[in-house]
């Protein structure tokens, strides 16, 4: 989706529906002006993704994207793997 500022991962669901609510506020109405995304080669994905990602190349595009997609196996792994650190 994007780089965030943080360390830790941000998880967002850009097919998911806004809820709309019939209350206006004017603090919504305020557009906000997307990045245009990076086209990355493919050293330059390999070299920015990190141990969770992996860097899927077509004929057409080269993508980085998470191992496990499902945010709940993410967070199990991560707690598995510092269970497995701390037992070390």
């Amino acid at each position: 989706m994007g780089e965030n500022s943080r360390s830790d991962d941000m998880d967002v669901n850009p097919t998911k529906e806004k809820k709309l609510t019939n209350m206006r506020q004017s603090s919504s109405d305020v557009l906000v002006p997307l990045i245009p995304h990076k086209q990355l080669s493919l050293e330059q994905a390999l070299e920015f993704c990190r141990e969770d990602e992996c860097v899927e190349v077509t004929p057409a595009t080269v993508r980085i994207r998470k191992v496990l997609l499902s945010a709940q196996e993410r967070q199990r792994n991560r707690g598995q793997r510092a269970k497995a650190a701390l037992g070390d």
